[in-house]
């Protein structure tokens, strides 16, 4: 019921949404960087794209260096009839324990590798989920988990920073639960010169470390996945990793600028800000980064978090780097579902399992 009703508020939030001239007035007088423009030479690129990548890690904070292997521990092992369920945890070196799940198909071992997914949780208010998304029916149209380990992948997710086992665990302890936690782990990110969002994408990549790793998991066949947050977190890791050979992101595909211009920063949670950012650039740079690497977007028209003038505008962009780099079109999908919200349809998955398939197991 929750999920209905999240949905439904992000789609009328946008029907309601009318441009606002009160973000105009404060953008004209904000000076901001211009849209990104791609060099018009491929030679041109990998100095450009360092450029991001290095500004981007700036712009995330001082985030101390990502905690070894040896910080992994698998906490149980249990046999679920076609795979195997592993409860791991990670010391972050930041404060807290991090625990995960990781599903081994039983096909999987040294000799036989499987393909993996890192699948990344979304937000919808729901802090008590986190990585039992993966179980769940709240964010995806079945358990994405089980799904995922029948058609062969081995699939491991983490509670982010203030859910799941996490949630009640911040600066403040079990008195801040939810938003309250969130918003307090923010505050202590900021005062110690690093964001939330910077320690998030931190764990994502900590988490990938460990799934290269296992012997089980074919390191060169490794894709990242999500909704809403966690299509976010799917397009950052892309962005700052080489590791990840493909990406499905659902939701969330947002330019900035589109965002404040349609008055819709209430769509987004305080997680999600990272200051200076549209100093430097706007969203279509980080999601650049990915090229040219396969990258499924889906999003539908109605998406309050995703004004659909950016999404189209992201597209534009990012398509022109494929063809820069002489990527096949096929790499790049820019999907915008019309009349649908911030929901994952079923068709939406079944699109999402062939991507995984073509781009990832079949390498």
């Amino acid at each position: 019921m929750r999920w209905t009703v999240f949905f439904l508020f992000l789609t009328l939030i946008r029907m309601e949404a009318a441009p606002s001239d009160a973000a105009a007035e404060w953008l004209a007088k904000t000076p901001l960087a211009p849209p990104m423009t791609v060099p018009k030479s491929a030679a041109d690129w990998p100095k450009q794209r360092e450029d991001i990548r290095r500004s981007l890690t700036e712009l995330l904070g001082d985030l101390p260096p990502r905690p070894p292997l040896s910080a992994f521990q698998v906490l149980a092992r249990d046999d679920k009839g076609s795979y195997f369920l592993e409860i791991i945890q990670f010391d972050n070196g930041a404060g807290e324990q991090v625990k995960g799940y990781l599903l081994l198909p039983k096909t999987a071992s040294p000799q036989h590798k499987t393909p993996a997914v890192l699948y990344c949780h979304w937000h919808g208010g729901h802090y008590t989920s986190g990585k039992d998304e993966l179980f769940q029916t709240n964010a995806t149209p079945i358990p994405a988990g089980e799904a995922l380990v029948r058609e062969g992948y081995a699939v491991l997710a983490i509670d982010a920073p203030c859910f799941g086992e996490r949630n009640g665990k911040g600066p403040d302890g079990p008195a801040q639960l939810g938003s309250a936690g969130e918003m307090s782990a923010a505050k202590f990110q900021l005062w110690a010169g690093r964001t939330l969002w910077g320690m998030m994408v931190r764990d994502d990549l900590t988490a990938l470390d460990y799934l290269c790793s296992r012997p089980e998991v074919d390191a060169e066949r490794i894709a990242v996945t999500g909704i809403s947050m966690g299509s976010t977190r799917s397009w950052w890791v892309m962005a700052m990793d080489e590791r990840p050979k493909a990406a499905v992101c659902v939701g969330c595909m947002t330019r900035y600028e589109e965002l404040i211009r349609e008055g819709m920063l209430k769509a987004h949670g305080i997680y999600y800000f990272v200051p200076g950012m549209l100093k430097r650039f706007d969203t279509e740079a980080v999601i650049a980064l990915g090229a040219p690497r396969p990258m499924l977007f889906m999003t539908g028209d109605q998406d309050g978090g995703s004004p659909v003038a950016g999404v189209r505008r992201i597209g534009e962009v990012v398509g022109n780097v494929y063809r820069l780099l002489g990527a096949d079109s096929a790499r790049f999908e820019n999907v915008v579902y019309p009349d649908v919200g911030h929901v994952y349809l079923p068709e939406m998955w079944d699109k999402t399992v062939e991507w995984l398939n073509r781009w990832v197991k079949a390498r």
